[in-house]
């Protein structure tokens, strides 16, 4: 029997109250691109709508590899639950629905570190601010645990200055790493495929590797995974239109 420690599974949450922020689009393309750096990922689906289900389900009627997904709602933090499913794993990615303050909590319970997805717009990060109240619950009785947003959704890169002063002023650090408003990215969901493996030479795929690198640096998790970034090989794009720019 192999005797020697196992790392503990990083598990990263995709949180925020409001909707059509980006959390499904940046859980795909998070636990893609680290089953291309050739770890086992599990991507727990918890929107009672099924998007990362139907994602991974069209993947593999396309016989395309894609993360392991579950589905797993406000009960994922009792033991046996997440915890009895993670051991085959070295990372879990929780796609959490919008409007759902229990599934959110539960998630916030498990996670060693929250994403918050939000708009390009102070309104947008107005509006998280009952999300950050979540976060801060949990942190009551997890202090380890991290938070940060992520700009996302934006179509001009000046745009999202005004969301990511917002959201430190109501408590929120962000991401260096942003995510801009691409037509890759539909695509590559409609495809059941992660952006950085549908189109890895990409802006849009470039963009997901720098947040996964931060995550990874946020997390001090890289140093032990040596992980490889996943090859930019020109057959990735062959047949694939290019990305909107």
């Amino acid at each position: 029997m192999d005797s020697a420690p196992r790392v503990r599974v990083m598990i990263i949450a995709l949180c925020g109250q409001k909707g059509g922020s980006g959390k499904s689009t940046a859980a795909q393309g998070i636990a893609t691109e680290l089953m291309l750096r050739e770890r086992r990922v599990l991507l727990v689906d918890a929107d009672p709508q099924g998007t990362t289900r139907t994602w991974s389900d069209v993947a593999g009627e396309g016989g395309r590899r894609v993360p392991s997904v579950v589905a797993m709602g406000a009960k994922m933090h009792v033991p046996g639950q997440l915890d009895a499913v993670l051991r085959s794993y070295d990372d879990c990615v929780i796609d959490c629905p919008p409007r759902h303050g229990e599934i959110q909590r539960a998630a916030l319970m498990v996670a060693d570190l929250a994403i918050l997805p939000c708009g390009p717009s102070p309104a947008d990060a107005w509006a998280m601010t009952e999300s950050v109240e979540l976060v801060n619950e949990a942190k009551i009785v997890r202090p380890h645990l991290l938070a940060y947003g992520l700009i996302s959704q934006m179509r001009r890169i000046a745009i999202g200055a005004g969301a990511r002063d917002a959201l430190v002023g109501i408590g929120l650090p962000v991401l260096a790493a942003e995510l801009r408003q691409r037509a890759a990215h539909a695509e590559a969901m409609a495809s059941g495929q992660g952006i950085t493996d549908y189109d890895a030479t990409s802006p849009a795929a470039d963009e997901v590797r720098a947040l996964v690198d931060e995550l990874f640096a946020l997390t001090r998790k890289g140093t032990h995974a040596k992980h490889k970034t996943s090859t930019r090989r020109s057959q990735a794009t062959e047949g694939r239109p290019s990305s909107a720019p």
